[in-house]
């Protein structure tokens, strides 16, 4: 589990390819390697049809190749979606006439490859997100925040994994009490005070927002170690106490400064929005 905003999508000519990864392999959504292959108004029902075609052309079931993860739906949501690995969508385009077939298998080998290489060496990997992230704009104190979020995070989410945690809907209690606990209301609530539909929570987080995140997520990983949590009801229990440790010193500080560290500036804003809500 990560937030990697590196990982969720790749570009072919243009055209976004979502995917993720799957013990260690990317795995990409069907629907959309057909879309930009094909240019088809309705990718999915190009798909329906050509499950029936091939097999009964080929003798080739499709969807043993195949197998449902969950990625993002245009709605923000994730939704069950056919995903087949780099293998797999390889023999699925020998049964798709395109043009675009032969550049499409050379960069589909030039991702997969990148993956292998950042497997070996994950300092790669560490290198691209933050090239992204400058060239969006972030400061390099900012970035060194994020980095170091994005660890604490992938840090909590494998202790999760390992102590019970199994459905996608788990991680989400579980971080929703963090920060419920942490800053007083939930990710989703503080998305909406933020004005973000889709955007990454923790992306148009300030340095004390990223801070006190980074503290609750910590804490509450330690906590686990040290207790020997296991359970979704324990480790919910030691979620909130890791947020309450957060909450209780974003607390002492808003006192001290008088003012909240609960923000709705966010990245996307324009400096003069920014400026008119520091007034």
């Amino acid at each position: 589990m990560t937030d990697d905003i590196s990982t969720k999508i790749a570009l072919f000519k243009g055209k976004k390819i979502r995917r993720t990864l799957h013990h260690g392999e990317w795995w990409f959504s069907v629907v959309d390697v057909i879309w930009a292959l094909t240019d088809s108004t309705n990718p999915n029902d190009y798909w329906y049809k050509m499950k029936i075609r091939v097999k009964t052309e080929d003798g080739f079931e499709p969807s043993t190749v195949c197998r449902q993860l969950k990625l993002q739906a245009p709605d923000g949501k994730l939704r069950e979606t056919d995903c087949a690995d780099t293998e797999g969508i390889f023999r699925l385009i020998q049964s798709i006439p395109s043009p675009k077939a032969e550049p499409f298998k050379r960069w589909l080998a030039k991702v997969g490859y990148e993956r292998v290489q950042e497997i070996e060496n994950p300092e790669l990997a560490t290198k691209r997100t933050r090239m992204l992230y400058k060239l969006k704009g972030y400061s390099d104190d900012w970035i060194e925040k994020r980095m170091r979020g994005i660890a604490i995070r992938e840090e909590l989410t494998d202790e999760w994994k390992n102590l019970g945690a199994k459905e996608h809907q788990d991680y989400e209690i579980l971080t929703a009490e963090i920060s419920k606990a942490t800053f007083g209301v939930t990710p989703n609530e503080y998305k909406k005070l933020k004005g973000l539909k889709r955007e990454n929570l923790r992306d148009h987080m300030d340095d004390f927002e990223l801070i006190f995140n980074m503290l609750g997520e910590r804490a509450t990983t330690e906590i686990h170690r040290t207790e020997d949590s296991k359970g979704v009801r324990k480790l919910k229990a030691d979620a909130k106490a890791g947020g309450d440790i957060a909450g209780g010193a974003r607390k002492n500080l808003e006192k001290r400064l008088g003012r909240s560290v609960v923000s709705k500036k966010n990245f996307l804003q324009k400096p003069e929005d920014k400026k008119r809500l520091k007034k």
